[in-house]
């Protein structure tokens, strides 16, 4: 392969769950047949530093306080992971990093917002949702339920800093843009697929993406997967990827390979199958197929390749 090849992983919704999806990159080393050099994961991460802080304030109580084994040195992520913030994360911890910092060994937060040079890639990122009546509002010091809830939305002075950004290869953020579904529904893109409701995500996002026009946009939050080109004015395809979160690797796991700074194939899960490569459409098309609905915490089955060419 070529030497400036890069295998970037991306993870969907964690919360928490660090030993599943560590061994879900396992599988994905072996099936590719090489290392995972980066991994980017789109918020609700969860990575509270002690276990008591965990079992008062995740989202997901009953899953084990996984992240206080790297915090205390117990455990090592073994791939460099990067992470945005979702609305569930822990905003104590992160209030007075807002540059970002590493939390523990190999696993960094990126900051509410910004750009990162990461393994050659330029990487813009914005975390949070959008709550309206919030985002003019100053960003106060989580000491309460209150206002931890509202470390979780993004602000007008941080949006604005990443619409600034230009030549941008991959945009974190953690809510969809508004207007991909219907944008599917007009297309007529898989049209035996049940699709979510147009009206899911939030148009302070789209108007980002349509400004910044990344190669790729990668998002969580919903819970569900989903893959969509846009375009604006006739200029380069933003390929976006929402991904699940970490129940299952079918869908909570999303890699793309690079040639220098060109993503040349990507696919779904753990299985090693391409599902897109470069000059092909890029689209529902792409997701694997669909399986029993169980959002639960199942194994979950490997993906097919199934290509289209554009």
């Amino acid at each position: 392969m070529p030497q400036d090849s890069l295998l970037v992983a991306a993870l969907g919704d964690i919360h928490g769950r660090f030993h599943r999806v560590e061994a879900w990159l396992d599988a994905l080393e072996e099936a590719r047949g090489r290392r995972v050099d980066l991994v980017l994961a789109v918020g609700d991460v969860e990575a509270f530093r002690r276990a008591d802080d965990h079992k008062r304030k995740a989202a997901k109580r009953a899953m084990p306080a996984e992240f206080a084994e790297y915090a205390d040195g117990l455990k090592r992520v073994k791939r460099p992971l990067y992470f945005i913030g979702g609305n569930n994360e822990d905003f104590e911890a992160l209030h007075d990093l807002p540059e970002g910092g590493e939390l523990a060994p190999d696993v960094h937060y990126l900051g509410r917002a910004g750009l990162r040079e990461v393994r050659g890639l330029r990487v813009a990122y914005l975390s949070g949702i959008h709550a309206p009546r919030f985002i003019d509002q100053p960003l106060k010091r989580p000491t309460t339920l209150d206002t931890a809830k509202q470390a979780g939305y993004f602000r007008t002075a941080e949006v604005e800093q990443v619409a600034a950004l230009q030549d941008v290869d991959l945009l974190l953020v953690h809510e969809w843009p508004r207007g991909i579904v219907q944008k599917a529904r007009e297309e007529r893109l898989a049209p035996e697929r049940p699709l979510p409701s147009p009206w899911i995500g939030n148009p302070v996002t789209r108007k980002l993406v349509d400004a910044l026009h990344p190669r790729w946009v990668l998002c969580g939050h919903s819970h569900k997967p989903f893959a969509v080109s846009l375009e604006a004015q006739g200029r380069t395809q933003s390929r976006v990827a929402c991904l699940d979160q970490a129940a299952k690797p079918d869908t909570a796991v999303f890699w793309l390979e690079f040639e220098g700074r060109e993503a040349q194939r990507a696919g779904w899960g753990v299985s090693g199958a391409v599902a897109w490569q470069v000059g092909q459409r890029w689209g529902l098309h792409t997701l694997p197929p669909l399986v029993d609905a169980d959002n639960g915490d199942g194994p979950g089955s490997a993906p097919r390749n199934d290509n289209a060419t554009a």
